[in-house]
């Protein structure tokens, strides 16, 4: 993936992130999703007092993609307010694993971008489980 994109993806996540409800954990995550047609997502993370109706900012951008009839993407970018990068927890991995290919890249910065990490699908989430699993 290009300089240029993954530095586009970034400041939409930065963005994003802006617009996180986080106030039990203070830790604000925004992510921008890339569509394989070239649209993009954003999301952010939003908090919950009773904890499990927490939802995560890749979870949340993927959900608003998919109810716009998305199926296919690219890649996401990931950026949260700690020191070091916003990795996405196994659940956001999993529904990564729904929608995405192994080359899937996913692009994760610590909340100044001086750290700026980029994988795949594959290197994160090895042996997933999906769909294909199921024929």
């Amino acid at each position: 993936m290009d300089k240029r994109t993954i530095n586009k993806l970034l400041k939409l996540a930065e963005e994003a992130r802006s617009y996180s409800y986080s106030p039990y954990s203070h830790y604000g995550v925004g992510a921008a999703l890339l569509t394989k047609n070239g649209k993009i997502y954003q999301g952010c993370n939003i908090e919950n007092a009773s904890f499990t109706p927490t939802i995560c900012a890749e979870r949340t951008a993927f959900f608003k993609a998919v109810y716009d009839g998305e199926r296919a993407f690219s890649a996401i970018a990931v950026i949260g307010t700690g020191d070091l990068p916003a990795f996405p927890c196994g659940v956001c991995r999993q529904v990564m694993a729904e929608f995405c290919d192994a080359d899937f890249v996913i692009i994760t910065a610590n909340r100044d971008l001086s750290t700026v990490v980029v994988k795949t699908l594959d290197e994160m989430l090895p042996e997933r489980f999906g769909p294909k699993d199921l024929l």
